[in-house]
């Protein structure tokens, strides 16, 4: 007999800084979604309900103002895996944000952190980006990872809900990887929205999830509803 489901909601990154007004990164209307989210946080179906911060080092790699001539959202930057220099990652650069210390690091006062079983830091290395709430998407070696994984596993969750910031970002890099560490996984397209909000980025960016394995679902869908309790 298979073992029963267990689920866990990750709150990816509802930070001030990745929020309208004020914030470094702040993504269109990413604020509004967390409404939806604090609904998804009373949910009794849920085993786990773990949020995760961006923490980082003031000089950290992934900071225009660290590479002379650079512009944030437009100039790229190739990042090798410090213990590996053929394993590299090209991405933008970014504003200095979510830098630990600052107001900017903050979870929203909005969302509803009494609900919440874990909160989950990551890009605390300054050498290595790291959208994903699993850690950096080194693999020869892995590097600098978080904690998620094994509370995950210590947990016995099997099914993964994902929602927060940035959709086309971390909310996407967290949902591959957990299908990489073997976690059924959903986006609920309800609870997050992307840095970069055109028609043709949000559909290319859901396909290329499904190809991946990622199943994404609505606030209204059966295996959202289902969670309630």
């Amino acid at each position: 007999m298979a073992a029963p489901k267990k689920s866990a909601l990750i709150v990816v990154d509802m930070q001030e800084d990745f929020c309208e007004p004020n914030g470094a990164l702040a993504v269109k209307d990413g604020r509004g979604v967390v409404n939806y989210i604090n609904e998804l946080l009373s949910y009794t179906g849920f085993s786990l309900k773990i949020a995760t911060q961006d923490f980082h080092p003031h000089d950290h790699i992934s900071f225009a103002s660290q590479h002379p001539g650079t512009k944030a959202f437009t100039s790229e930057h190739t990042i090798k895996n410090p213990e590996n220099g053929e394993e590299t990652q090209t991405t933008l650069l970014w504003p200095d944000h979510c830098v630990r210390g600052t107001k900017g690091v903050e979870l929203i006062p909005e969302l509803h952190q009494d609900k919440l079983s874990h909160t989950v830091h990551k890009g605390l290395d300054t050498r290595v980006e790291a959208y994903s709430a699993f850690g950096p998407p080194f693999r020869n070696p892995k590097i600098s990872m978080s904690e998620l994984d094994g509370i995950l596993k210590g947990a016995g969750i099997t099914d993964v809900f994902v929602v927060g910031l940035a959709y086309d970002f971390c909310v996407k890099c967290t949902a591959v990887d957990a299908m990489e560490h073997g976690y059924r996984t959903f986006l609920i397209e309800d609870g997050t929205k992307g840095v970069f909000q055109s028609k043709d980025a949000v559909e290319g960016l859901g396909k290329e999830l499904k190809e991946k394995g990622v199943e994404l679902v609505g606030a209204d869908s059966t295996v959202v509803q289902a969670l309630k309790g």
